[in-house]
């Protein structure tokens, strides 16, 4: 991965012409579901309970024994939760705008709130905000919000990697001691790993050291062992019960990280699109591995595949 220490210049003007859609709700069509793991494009970690988006909307309350089938507020590319706020989802929408739900998906508002047109790619709650959200849009920007997705307003341009703007395929918010106030954005994206701090500076590499004094002087080494170089990172997760441990899903596997996203070992091969933590047990993790999902409650030592139905 080239650095992406170099400062970019805008290329935007504030779209401030766009018109929050209205509010919809949608009520939930309840029964036991045979949920298709291989349509999976999104999991999430409700409290207790796991949701799983992508053709339709689902919840498990038993690591993905069983499904309940709920209606979706359209395709959803992305979910959000916060482990302060159960039954708090946000959902980023295939045709644009984002969904809430404040009861664990069974009904849904759905709109705009300011953002353009364009797929709502990669969604995240902040670390330590239910209330603050950050939103992908592809083809466009980092946005956010600070009224749980009511409205929202620019945060930045796309990350510069590799000679080009790419969009976001995932966000986290971590809250780390090394960003500016504690928290950083990560993003992956089709070449790799990326993060800002919630300040905005700029996009940076996931530098050892310290990172605030790497931001600056671009003078620390790189990391021992990174993720894949010019590998798409599909998925990431953080538990904010251990926020330095992060997780990835790759084409190649899903990856572990115990120190910021520094240095990564592989946890499991295959070609892996979605991964997911449980927000008080970072030991308990979900994950699509090829067209199965699969459950890990000793941190990756060892999993339990769900079979598709």
């Amino acid at each position: 991965m080239k650095s992406s220490n170099e400062i970019r210049p805008t290329r935007r003007v504030f779209l401030t012409s766009v018109a929050a859609a209205g509010a919809i709700s949608f009520l939930p069509r309840v029964g036991l579901a045979s949920q298709n793991e291989a349509t999976s494009k999104t999991l999430a970690f409700d409290g207790d309970n796991l949701l799983s988006a992508g053709r339709g909307l689902a919840v498990s309350g038993d690591d993905g024994r069983s499904w309940i089938e709920l209606a979706s507020p359209g395709r959803i590319l992305a979910l959000a939760t916060h482990r302060d706020q159960p039954g708090l989802v946000v959902a980023g929408l295939a045709e644009g705008g984002v969904a809430r739900s404040r009861d664990g998906g069974k009904t849904w508002q759905s709109g705009r709130g300011g953002l353009p047109a364009g797929e709502v790619g990669a969604i995240a709650s902040a670390a330590r905000n239910p209330d603050l959200l950050y939103a992908a849009i592809r083809g466009d920007g980092l946005w956010k919000s600070e009224d749980a997705g009511k409205n929202w307003s620019l945060a930045m341009d796309r990350p510069w990697l590799n000679e080009a703007e790419r969009d976001p395929l995932t966000l986290v918010s971590v809250d780390l001691e090394t960003g500016m106030g504690g928290i950083w954005i990560y993003a992956g994206t089709d070449v790799g790993l990326t993060r800002v701090p919630d300040c905005f500076c700029r996009w940076q590499e996931v530098l050892p050291g310290n990172a605030m004094d790497a931001l600056v002087t671009g003078s620390a080494s790189p990391p021992e062992a990174p993720l894949p170089l010019g590998e798409p990172v599909l998925s990431l997760a953080s538990a904010p019960s251990a926020p330095e441990r992060l997780f990835a899903a790759l084409p190649s596997g899903i990856w572990a990280s115990e120190d910021g996203g520094v240095v990564w070992r592989r946890m499991i091969e295959g070609t892996a699109s979605v991964v997911a933590v449980h927000p008080g047990d970072e030991q308990h993790i979900a994950a699509v591995i090829g067209s199965t999902l699969n459950l890990s409650r000793d941190g990756g030592a060892t999993w339990h595949a769900r079979a598709a139905g």
